[in-house]
């Protein structure tokens, strides 16, 4: 296995303050250009914000449609006679009144 052997050039003190003089510039140049962080969060935070209207639309959207879905799929199995219709019913119903009631939550919790 091959050691390293590493070798530093001294630097002359015109190097030296040239090289100091290029990293103060750019801190200080990133400082300048640097912006308010709370103007960014609340920017974030409204756009965020406006999705959960439509977001809890289309939750009760999906909740229709499913409930749809199901109470087909329980007539079909209410009609063939099958012994587990009940837990089907119960089943979707339950999925229904879940996706209704985390939209309200999300909507009532973030105050839209």
């Amino acid at each position: 296995m091959k050691k390293w052997n590493w070798k530093f050039k001294k630097f002359s003190p015109k190097t030296m303050f040239f090289i100091t003089a290029v990293i103060v510039a750019s801190v200080l140049n990133n400082e300048i250009y640097a912006q308010d962080g709370i103007a960014g969060i609340n920017e974030a935070n409204q756009q965020v914000r406006s999705y959960f209207d439509a977001g809890t639309q289309l939750m009760y959207a999906i909740g229709a449609i499913l409930g749809l879905i199901g109470a087909v799929k329980v007539y079909q199995k209410w009609n063939a006679g099958d012994p587990d219709t009940g837990k089907v019913a119960a089943a979707w119903f339950g999925s229904c009144v879940f996706l209704v009631v985390v939209a309200t939550v999300i909507q009532s919790f973030f105050g839209v």
